[in-house]
């Protein structure tokens, strides 16, 4: 017999009778909770007495328990400085431990030049004006290099140099090609000046009157070899360096020709924020920009999402007198046109091949590097 529920009437007043839905298919099916729970093994209630036998399983010392973090996956403990590479704080959120991650393997980036100009924004520009004003200016330097005069008068009146960019085409592709493998592999997006990010700090909040007891000024020839190379970097020829990966210290940076004592090297570049919403954050490369003369002024620059070569430059261990002779660069904070930049400049002459350190303790002492070889 037809049911009035079991009857579709259409639009156009015809009547159709509704098809029974198909029996639901036997899936799996589930033993109840009450069972699982009354075969299950029991499991000792973990207590403060649970860890307290936790040891490194590098060192295997219980000791300095401070410093050891735990693997959210198997529970096994590592002290920050047994880790290769060392990790200089307690990671904020979920880590795992390198047996669970399976080691870290590094996808070499492509050495296509297209590929590299367009990582790189590089603006392949034929301005006949601006070559010509480079090589005036290479010209001049290469008069002070020459000018003789009393020593101390000299070291008065130090100037930053522009770094020389390698001649060989080939070379300058494998030295950038470097960077973009260590940008990609800590998915980072390459960025050669300071960015103000929505929510972060805006740019107007970059204002060198801030700084506490006040902040040098930037020289006009300085500014004028700080513009040159950026413009150099901006046509693709970039500093002297290559970026490697090293088992004990992650990503480092070397020199790829022999450089000058007062070379500019690179600016530190990444995301500006303000300092006191920065304070719990892991992450390990953030630079000063501004200690401002109050707290809510301070603000730091955060290349965990955009930076540049500046933030795989290794610091040095304070110490050891070992650990202190490696410095080669110095980390200088410049008032420039009103605003803080930050800039790394050698110190000394540096050899192809050494690799680049500065203090990262120039300002505050506050970085712990301890554990820094």
């Amino acid at each position: 017999m037809l049911r009035e529920e079991d009857v579709i009437f259409r639009s156009n007043g015809s009547v159709r009778k509704r098809t029974k839905a198909p029996p639901p298919e036997s899936g799996k099916k589930y033993r109840p909770m009450g069972d699982i729970m009354r075969t299950a093994k029991p499991v000792c209630p973990v207590n403060e007495d649970y860890y307290s036998y936790i040891r490194c399983e590098q060192c295997r010392s219980g000791e300095r328990e401070d410093e050891l973090v735990l693997c959210d996956r198997c529970d096994m403990g590592y002290h920050l400085y047994c880790l290769r590479p060392i990790a200089v704080r307690v990671p904020v959120g979920p880590w795992f431990c390198p047996s669970c991650t399976g080691g870290r393997t590094v996808r070499r980036f492509p050495q296509l030049q297209k590929m590299i100009v367009d990582f790189f924004r590089i603006q392949q520009s034929t301005n006949a004006p601006e070559d010509e004003e480079l090589r005036a200016f290479h010209s001049e330097v290469r008069k002070r290099r020459r000018r003789s005069m009393p020593l101390v008068r000299h070291k008065k009146m130090r100037r930053i140099l522009p770094f020389t960019p390698s001649k060989d085409p080939k070379q300058r592709l494998e030295q950038m090609c470097s960077l973009a493998t260590a940008l990609t592999a800590l998915q980072m997006e390459f960025c050669n000046d300071l960015t103000y990010m929505p929510g972060m700090a805006p740019r107007s909040a970059n204002k060198a009157i801030y700084e506490k007891g006040g902040m040098q000024l930037l020289a006009k020839k300085d500014k004028e070899t700080l513009e040159i190379c950026r413009t150099m970097y901006r046509r693709g020829e970039c500093p002297p360096l290559v970026v490697v990966f090293d088992s004990c210290e992650g990503f480092t940076v070397q020199a790829d020709k022999d450089i000058k004592d007062m070379t500019f090297i690179t600016e530190y570049t990444g995301d500006v924020d303000y300092l006191e919403k920065r304070e719990d954050d892991d992450c390990d490369s953030m630079m000063t920009l501004l200690l401002g003369t109050k707290t809510s002024q301070s603000l730091v620059v955060c290349p965990d999402k955009r930076g540049n070569i500046a933030c795989f430059i290794s610091g040095i261990n304070n110490y050891t007198l070992e650990g202190r002779k490696k410095q080669n660069l110095k980390c200088v904070r410049y008032n420039v046109d009103g605003e803080c930049r930050v800039l790394l400049v050698a110190c000394r002459d540096i050899t192809r091949g050494e690799r680049l350190y500065y203090d990262y303790n120039g300002y505050e002492q506050e970085y712990p590097t301890e554990h820094f070889f």
